[in-house]
C-alpha cells in the first residue's frame, strides 16, 4: 500500500506541477487585459489547456487517493507542489531561489515526513490492539 500512496502523491505533484507551470506560461504569452480581444485570445493559447488538463488530473488523482490514503497526511503530501514549482520557477523563469524558500521547502517536506511517521505508528499500535483483543 505505501507504494501505492507513493506513486499516487508523486503523480498528484507531477499533475499540479504542471498546471501551475503552465498557468506561469499563459500569463507570460497572454498579458492581463481587461477586454474581449484578452479573453478570446486565451482560448487560442495551448498553455492553458495544459493548466486545464492538469487541473483534472489532479482532482482524479486526488479523489483516488482520498479513498484509501489517510487524511492528514494526505492533505499534506498534496501541497509538496509548492516545493516543485518553487525549484522548477528557478530554471524555467530565471526567479531567485532565497533562504526563505529554501527553509520553507524543507520545513514542508519534514511536515510531510512527520504526518506520514504518525499515520504510521497509529497504525501499526492499531493493529497491535487488533491482534490483543
Amino acid at each position: 500500500m505505501r507504494r501505492f500512496y507513493l506513486i499516487g502523491f508523486l503523480v498528484l505533484m507531477g499533475f499540479d506541477t504542471f498546471a501551475q507551470v503552465s498557468f506561469k506560461y499563459t500569463g507570460l504569452n497572454v498579458p492581463p487585459e481587461p477586454t474581449l480581444f484578452w479573453v478570446l485570445s486565451l482560448f487560442a493559447e495551448p498553455w492553458l489547456y495544459g493548466a486545464i488538463g492538469g487541473y483534472i488530473g489532479a482532482f482524479i488523482t486526488w479523489m483516488t487517493l482520498l479513498k484509501y490514503a489517510p487524511i492528514g497526511p494526505s492533505v499534506a503530501a498534496s501541497h509538496l507542489e509548492l516545493v516543485s514549482v518553487t525549484l522548477l520557477s528557478v530554471w524555467l523563469f530565471n526567479e531567485s531561489l532565497d533562504a526563505y524558500k529554501l527553509i520553507g521547502g524543507l520545513l514542508i517536506l519534514l511536515g510531510v515526513l512527520c504526518l506520514a511517521k504518525g499515520e504510521d505508528l497509529i497504525g501499526k499500535q492499531e493493529q497491535k490492539t487488533a491482534e490483543a483483543g
